[in-house]
């Protein structure tokens, strides 16, 4: 868990900032909680029909030289990777944008290529990181391949992380923190139901900055329950929980989410 410095708008102790959060808490059920789903439009739906046979009857085999013949077109306009190169290019996109480890044959499905030559090229890609001493480290954890950081570098990127907290809080982020301050020890996925909203990233984000923390699990859904900090206190100037403005009787009605 990272911890360290605080938003640089207010200063730790200011009274102000705790009415100021309990109010940004208030506004937290209504406006995220108005959200409608949007039916996506239906296509028109009206089946193409076959060609006419040419005249005379013949119905022979397409012309190779033919290039609108051999039936529909079932990926020209995806890139070729059949170079070793191309291969590797396209793997380094793909584990870019993997939230967990993507195994070998994941990655070969997507790209249409025989698992054994992908796991070489990964394989390939990783030795190549790690002699050229690259600051991105390819490994294969668990199931699956993703991109790390190099622990050579991890001073570096600790440090900025740490400077990235005194960035202020968006108002999700503050929204979140509230629900849990007010509601904890609650679950992610209560705090969703309480916001109407994904906040996946938004805890992701309060637990880097240590203003919340696992504690332990609930025992009905085995879901993992979070609260809040002394980081969270002392950003806000406040000894204990107890000193947070009074706002449960505002917050919607939370007891008919607990079978969420």
């Amino acid at each position: 868990m990272l911890t360290g410095g605080g938003e640089p708008e207010r200063s730790a102790g200011d009274p102000s900032q705790a009415e100021s959060f309990a109010e940004q808490a208030k506004r937290t059920a209504p406006e995220d909680g108005a959200g409608a789903d949007g039916a996506a439009p239906e296509g028109a739906g009206a089946e193409a029909q076959a060609d006419e046979p040419p005249a005379g009857g013949e119905t022979g085999a397409a012309d190779p030289d033919d290039p609108d013949a051999g039936g529909a077109d079932t990926g020209s306009d995806l890139p070729d990777v059949t170079d070793d190169a191309a291969l590797e290019a396209a793997l380094e996109a793909l584990l870019l944008v993997v939230d967990t480890p993507a195994g070998e044959e994941a990655l070969a499905d997507t790209l249409g290529q025989p698992v054994g030559r992908v796991t070489e090229a990964l394989r390939r890609l990783s030795a190549r990181y790690t002699e050229t001493g690259r600051g991105i480290d390819l490994r294969r954890v668990g199931d699956g391949w993703r991109f790390y950081t190099r622990d050579t570098y991890a001073p570096y990127v600790e440090k900025f992380l740490l400077d990235g907290q005194r960035a202020k809080l968006t108002r999700a982020a503050l929204e979140t923190l509230a629900v849990v301050a007010y509601r904890q020890p609650v679950t992610r996925a209560r705090v969703a139901a309480v916001r109407g909203v994904n906040v996946d990233g938004v805890i992701r984000t309060l637990l880097a900055r240590g203003l919340i923390e696992e504690t332990g699990a609930d025992p009905d859904t085995g879901g993992i329950l979070y609260r809040t900090t002394e980081l969270f206190l002392e950003r806000l100037g406040l000894s204990s929980l107890e000193q947070l403005p009074p706002l449960a009787p505002l917050l919607p009605e939370v007891d008919a989410i607990d079978d969420v």
